[in-house]
């Protein structure tokens, strides 16, 4: 019954198709922010566009935007964990056998790597904050989610939904 209902469902393939194209454009997002960082923002460029003269706080902003990007980068490989494990249990649910031990595994990996994102999404709304000033304010949402923060444990809980799940149904297989 669950493999008709999965390959009946629209939304698996959708899901499939969505899930690869945003691992390639994770890592385009990544391969741009290193661009950034190494090809783009001179200190020249970034006191242009912050209006800066040479200063202090001129050199503070500009290794603040740089450690900014970098924390941002740091994100790269924390989504490529999320995205490549959530395609991975598409796939099982595709085949009608979501409820594996690989999953739960799964699931745990997912939840570990949202909680690091949480914690990145702090960091980079301290440094923002830290780095802006009446003169150069710099705005970035980036800080507290509580939906991010609900999806941590949501998951964590879902995995260990999922490892019950698969030890009851070796149980009932045993037993079979």
């Amino acid at each position: 019954m669950v493999s008709r209902i999965a390959s009946s469902s629209a939304a698996l393939p959708i899901a499939h198709a969505g899930l690869r194209i945003t691992i390639v454009l994770n890592w385009v997002f990544g391969a741009a922010i290193v661009a950034l960082l190494v090809v783009m923002p001179n200190e020249r460029w970034i006191m242009t566009t912050f209006k800066l003269s040479p200063s202090a706080e001129a050199d503070r902003l500009i290794l603040g935007l740089r450690a900014i990007a970098i924390t941002i980068l740091a994100s790269v490989p924390l989504y490529y964990v999320v995205l490549k494990r959530l395609l991975a249990i598409v796939e099982t649910v595709r085949a009608g056998d979501p409820f594996v031990a690989a999953n739960a595994r799964r699931l745990q990996a997912i939840a570990w790597a949202l909680l690091a994102l949480q914690i990145l999404g702090l960091v980079i709304g301290a440094t923002a904050k830290a780095l802006s000033s009446p003169a150069h304010p710099i705005r970035l949402d980036s800080g507290v989610s509580i939906g991010g923060w609900l999806a941590v444990l949501l998951i964590f809980v879902l995995a260990r939904v999922f490892a019950e799940a698969t030890c009851m149904r070796e149980d009932l297989e045993g037993t079979v």
